[in-house]
């Protein structure tokens, strides 16, 4: 009887981060950028701040998929 481990196994998790980062990363940022445009410029610092709070946002559900992604595969036979 083998135990099986729960969540993405380091391949998928190494797939995904890449699909997230260059799909997903992308469009977050057109959708950030859009979203700050509709409303009148605010200061620069202000606007600093939305951005930089849009860019931990970002990461924050797909913290789970990047964790472990640039160690090397433990599950891997050496």
């Amino acid at each position: 009887m083998s135990a099986q481990k729960k969540g993405l196994s380091h391949k998928a998790k190494r797939r995904w981060s890449l699909v997230i980062l260059l799909v997903g990363l992308p469009l977050y940022i057109v959708l950030a950028v859009s979203l700050v445009n509709l409303f009148e410029r605010p200061s620069i610092l202000v606007e600093l701040a939305i951005y930089i709070g849009l860019g931990v946002l970002w990461a924050l559900p797909f913290k789970f998929v990047f964790k472990g992604v640039g160690q090397a595969d433990p599950d891997a036979q050496d």
